[in-house]
């Protein structure tokens, strides 16, 4: 998902370089950061970075949208990324209700 998040901001127009452009990198590779600082924690602790991680793929969607609807991404690139996030959410909310 980071690598799909960079691909779509190196479109972005320049105006945008420090607005969504910087949020959008934020939030990717925040969830990815998250579950590796929390995976070395005990299980409860692990849990919280998975609920930290959680809400950053909620706001990275949030802000993909927006992104759509400013017509910097196309229905079918947003439609990619939202059908690959909502996978992630649903295997880390099963792997967290496992810990």
């Amino acid at each position: 998902m980071v690598d799909d998040v960079f691909t779509l901001i190196n479109d972005f127009p320049s105006d945008e370089k420090f607005g969504l452009t910087p949020q959008l990198g934020r939030f990717s590779v925040s969830i990815p950061s998250n579950i590796a600082d929390g995976s070395s924690r005990t299980n409860k602790s692990f849990s919280y970075f998975i609920d930290i991680e959680l809400g950053s793929s909620f706001e990275l969607e949030t802000q993909l949208i927006i992104v759509f609807k400013r017509n910097y991404i196309t229905q079918l690139q947003l439609t990619k990324i939202e059908e690959k996030l909502e996978e992630f959410q649903k295997m880390t909310m099963g792997f967290q209700n496992e810990l």
